[in-house]
């Protein structure tokens, strides 16, 4: 049995920022593919039909997985822990107990910062690594980040 999916949705932006992410994948990609087909090849049919099913897979990558992704992803704190849900095919449950939470950090790269959006990372004693909360509002990560930080202080327990 499942656990209750965490209640909160990334903020609405991220379609956008994610969206942006995929374009700076697949247009290069099918561009470079077009290129590549026009000016090395003899141009046989059978190939240019491969390099347009490569760039309209591209143009779905750009339009499909972000919006996939938004619909996915989940977040949610409580006093006890941290929930997280994400992915598309392989579906990924991690909760952080409060008492184990070393560390709250924030992280806006350049593309978020043009979308007003952060990243929440709570790093703990576990091997599988930190609990990301991913497109959040930048005042609602800060928020959240102090939030998290009270909690742990407030919260019995070494951490390890």
């Amino acid at each position: 049995m499942e656990p209750r999916p965490p209640r909160n949705l990334p903020d609405p932006r991220a379609v956008g920022w994610w969206t942006v992410h995929c374009a700076l994948l697949g247009v290069p990609a099918a561009g470079g593919a077009a290129v590549a087909y026009v000016t090395l090849t003899d141009r046989p049919l059978w190939l240019g039909l491969l390099v347009a099913a490569f760039a309209v897979l591209c143009l779905a990558l750009v339009v499909v997985v972000p919006r996939a992704y938004y619909r996915m992803s989940r977040w949610e704190v409580t006093e006890d822990a941290v929930y997280t849900r994400s992915g598309w095919i392989v579906r990924t449950w991690r909760i952080a107990p409060m008492s184990r939470i070393q560390t709250v950090d924030t992280a806006r790269g350049p593309v978020q910062r043009l979308f007003g959006l952060s990243d929440v990372t709570v790093t703990t004693a576990s091997a599988a690594g930190p609990v990301k909360i991913e497109a959040l509002d930048h005042h609602l990560a800060a928020e959240l980040a102090e939030r998290l930080t009270l909690i742990t202080q407030a919260t019995p327990g070494d951490a390890t």
